[in-house]
């Protein structure tokens, strides 16, 4: 750690060494995470003491503006620990990436107690996509009133609604005020009347996530985010194929254990290392010099088929009784499939999918063709 500093105070991101003791307490928590969230656990109030939450948000706003290829590298470490931690820490970030596009008075407003833990968000904006690409009326609309706004619809995938103080999620301006294409951006506190939070859904893997639906009915916002054209530091586009590869790390992890036993499985062990260090070092260079979006749904798609081709030779090697439930290999099997729906982008699920029925990846207008 460069510096420590007082409670009201965002201590420096902390170092490698610094965030290993971390990491550690994560494993330790990694069971109870799973059944009652981060939040509940401690791994929450535990990145916020140490300083890691204070890395997403700008030096003038309080935080320590971490560079990308430092918060994905941590990314990366932090989901072969605990993957329910990681996707979580994804949504806070994504919240906190919107508020600090806000104006200076929204961004004293939040940004200070979400460092510092004592006020924890998520986001919720994926009805935003469903809203423009298959529905005449928005799934989340805001209408204008004399002194703000209200908000009506649903949130569809929120992480962490139930445990969070504030939800930033995003409205479509309703038709009768203008109907304008872009989403105007909102605070709402999840405790105030006309916010109905859904009970957590029960998913294939990370139910700890405590993702469910939010609904909204005549609700007042806490705060608009005016966008300005100051901005914090942005992470968004490749952390989910950070999570990816730290997931990856977690199932290659458990083959080198059974490597252990059998000599048979190093050359396994070893060609998967390969491409995952091989996707490391592209994402290291992405995070560095940017990337083109085909470019990045490309490495999105190799980290996809990478962590669950790694998660199945888990299973594999662990035979029968990585088959039995409560088996780290059946958790990252079950674990990694979430990689194929949490937000992929068409072009990276048409080649799974073409991947899949063993067929080469189609151009625009054109058919499939047989592998």
């Amino acid at each position: 750690m460069l510096v420590i500093m007082n409670a009201a105070t965002p201590r420096a991101f902390p170092d490698a060494a610094a965030v290993e003791p971390l990491l550690q307490r994560v494993v330790e928590r990694a069971t109870r995470t799973r059944e009652v969230g981060p939040w509940e656990s401690g791994n929450f109030a535990d990145l916020a003491e140490t300083g890691c939450l204070a890395g997403w948000i700008a030096t003038e706003d309080g935080g320590t503006a971490a560079s990308e290829l430092v918060i994905h590298e941590f990314l990366v470490s932090l989901a072969a620990c605990c993957l329910t931690t990681a996707l979580a820490v994804t949504q806070w970030a994504s919240a906190v990436r919107i508020l600090s596009r806000g104006d200076a008075e929204t961004r004293e407003r939040f940004l200070p107690d979400l460092i510092c833990g004592r006020q924890l968000t998520t986001v919720g904006i994926s009805q935003l996509t469903t809203s423009r690409r298959h529905l005449a009326k928005p799934v989340m609309a805001a209408t204008p009133t004399d002194a703000s706004w209200r908000l009506d619809g649903l949130c569809p995938w929120v992480t962490g609604a139930d445990s969070v103080h504030t939800l930033v999620t995003g409205a479509v301006v309703t038709p009768a005020a203008g109907g304008e294409a872009d989403p105007r951006f909102f605070v709402v506190e999840t405790n105030q009347p006309g916010v109905t939070i859904e009970p957590p859904l029960a998913m294939l893997a990370l139910s700890g996530s405590r993702t469910s639906c939010v609904r909204l009915t005549q609700v007042e916002p806490a705060a608009e985010i005016v966008p300005t054209a100051a901005a914090g530091p942005q992470t968004g586009g490749l952390g989910t194929t950070a999570l990816a590869l730290g997931s990856t790390q977690a199932a290659l992890a458990l083959l080198v254990e059974e490597a252990t036993r059998r000599d048979s499985l190093a050359p396994i062990v070893a060609g998967l290392q390969q491409e995952a260090d091989a996707v490391a070092a592209h994402l290291r260079a992405a995070t560095r010099d940017g990337i083109e979006p085909a470019a990045r749904n490309t490495l999105r798609q190799r980290a996809n088929a990478l962590v669950t081709r790694s998660a199945q030779a888990a299973l594999t090697a662990s035979k029968g009784a990585g088959f039995i439930t409560g088996h780290p290999a059946e958790r990252l099997l079950r674990e990694s499939m979430f990689f194929l729906v949490w937000s992929c982008p068409q072009p990276v699920t048409d080649s799974w999918l073409c991947d899949l029925a063993g067929l080469a990846e189609a151009l625009p207008g054109e058919a499939p063709q047989p592998a």
